[in-house]
């Protein structure tokens, strides 16, 4: 799937949504469904599904009710997630978790709650599903004839109406689900943790085999994220923002990439590099440990300016309203 490197993934309902607009040209699924275990299923986004659903999500069903991770990139295939929990259990959808703001992960908020369910994430959320995606989509695509159309949409994307800060644990019945922020992504990222199965659903903390959108990361929290994430759940199943389910394994893995991805250009910066020059020298030992992993040619030339960016104190992080 063709789509400008400046939208890659970061603003996945803007090709996404230019894509509705025609129909399929293949028989492709926007998205397929992985039974991680008993009564937890995880929504992959289907790279030949022309569109795609944009990211992954998932969800929970429990004795009384299901709790849905994300709502991907647009409103049908939030729809068709709905449709697919339907032929699985008719308990109502009590919540809807958004694991952080990117518009990948949003878009389709409002089908559920129109559905009866709540919308819970964290507290920067709130505030940034409009204000972030909206500023993130003008500095990408001020100048592309569909942006008033998308900024509208995005504009209309439904905010949690329920957030916390640190923690929060809901009930389905007996089944237990601990919703945990973690520091790193974007600053608004949290994890949903069903300890009866030893399942995580990480949003995009963890991209399994694949370069992550670090726009408005910082990677140092981040690292330490996934120390505690691999040290504290070790023998759970991962389902991540992007990519197949993992093991604790591939979140170690995704780790070593932002690790090497920091030394490397920390040792260019060191060696008196200017900002231009640290891409040449970084590249090359990217390309030969990670060039395999998926959104490689999109997103690791981004990579490389936003750290350089990050280590220099010059990256633009979002801070939460005041």
């Amino acid at each position: 799937m063709s789509r400008p490197a400046s939208l890659f993934l970061l603003l996945a309902s803007v090709t996404t949504l230019v894509g509705a607009a025609t129909p399929r040209q293949e028989p492709e699924r926007p998205f397929l469904l992985v039974n991680v275990a008993p009564n937890i299923w995880a929504a992959i986004d289907n790279p030949k599904a022309n569109p795609s659903s944009g990211a992954n999500a998932g969800f929970v069903i429990g004795d009384d009710g299901v709790v849905v991770i994300d709502t991907f990139a647009d409103a049908a295939s939030a729809s068709e997630l709905l449709r697919e929990i339907r032929t699985r259990t008719n308990l109502p959808v009590k919540f809807v978790v958004n694991s952080h703001y990117h518009a990948d992960h949003v878009a389709g908020n409002r089908v559920f709650m129109d559905a009866g369910a709540v919308v819970v994430a964290h507290s920067n959320v709130r505030d940034w599903i409009h204000t972030e995606n909206v500023r993130m989509l003008t500095e990408a695509a001020a100048n592309q004839p569909v942006y008033q159309e998308l900024r509208a949409r995005m504009e209309a994307f439904a905010p949690p109406s329920l957030v916390f800060d640190d923690s929060v644990t809901v009930y389905l019945g007996s089944r237990e689900i601990r919703l945990r922020s973690f520091p790193g992504h974007t600053g608004g990222d949290v994890a949903v943790v069903i300890p009866d199965v030893k399942v995580m659903f990480t949003g995009d903390l963890f991209w399994r085999h694949s370069i992550p959108n670090t726009i408005d990361a910082s990677t140092r929290p981040w690292i330490d994220t996934l120390n505690t994430i691999v040290r504290d759940e070790a023998g759970y199943s991962f389902v991540p923002g992007h990519g197949q389910v993992g093991t604790a394994q591939d979140v170690t893995a995704f780790r070593d990439y932002l690790v090497k991805l920091r030394q490397w250009v920390t040792e260019a910066q060191s060696a008196g590099r200017s900002t231009d020059a640290v891409a040449p020298l970084v590249t090359p030992k990217l390309t030969a440990e990670f060039g395999g992993w998926d959104y490689f040619k999109y997103l690791a030339p981004q990579n490389i300016q936003q750290m350089d960016a990050e280590l220099r104190g010059r990256k633009r992080i979002p801070k939460p309203a005041q």
